[in-house]
């Protein structure tokens, strides 16, 4: 079973006026909420932040006990919660929050994945995938970036190579089989996925 729900611990560090102490005890945290959980859970930690991941809610809810105890056994302070992983969303939430039960919730959930994806990449200037057009000649890849640019695609093209930015994997999916569709055998066209140097690592290697 898929682990869906995870502990997140939040652990004040010496900004908020920790000692030395107390620093040495929050660094062995989760290996004393290792040994006590077992292998009923994954622990993981990243700098002040430790996760508990478990396959269920009653599980999560359980670790967050035992963390909870072991903070206040070693006289730490921490933000402690539950949260769940929204497939549509890709993002963990309260774990009091609902996942969508029917199309509807899942669209919209869907919609505020999408917003908040192109937020980042306009924010960033990045695009965490591309649908990539290798034409058969220069005018028609010239012809497919110019097209592409007016309905206000993110675009990039160096000799027979067209590169699009999109935000989710679905979209450049949907991209990729218009683009076949259109194009036929004048181009290949595929998905990749990656940060937004894809094209430009790509042009380097062709020497442009």
């Amino acid at each position: 079973m898929a682990e869906d729900f995870r502990v997140e611990v939040e652990l004040d560090d010496e900004a908020h006026g920790y000692s030395l102490v107390e620093r040495l005890r929050a660094m062995n945290l989760d290996t004393a909420v290792r040994e006590r959980l077992g292998d009923r859970v994954v622990i993981t930690r990243d700098g002040s932040r430790l996760f508990a991941y478990t396959a269920t809610e009653s599980a999560a809810r359980a670790a967050e006990l035992v963390v909870r105890d072991v903070l206040r056994e070693d006289g730490l302070t921490a933000d402690v919660g539950v949260t769940r992983w929204h497939p549509v969303l890709e993002d963990w939430r309260d774990a009091a929050e609902p996942l969508p039960s029917t199309a509807a919730g899942e669209e919209r959930e869907y919609e505020e994945r999408e917003d908040t994806e192109e937020r980042e990449a306009e924010a960033e200037g990045t695009f965490d995938w591309h649908v990539v057009a290798e034409a058969r000649s220069r005018d028609t890849a010239r012809d497919l970036a110019h097209r592409l640019d007016e309905e206000g695609h993110p675009v990039k093209r160096r000799w027979r190579y067209v590169t699009v930015g999109v935000v989710t994997e679905e979209r450049a999916g949907e991209l990729a089989t218009r683009l076949r569709g259109e194009l036929g055998d004048d181009a290949e066209v595929w998905v990749q996925a990656g940060l937004d140097d894809v094209a430009q690592g790509l042009f380097q290697f062709l020497g442009f």
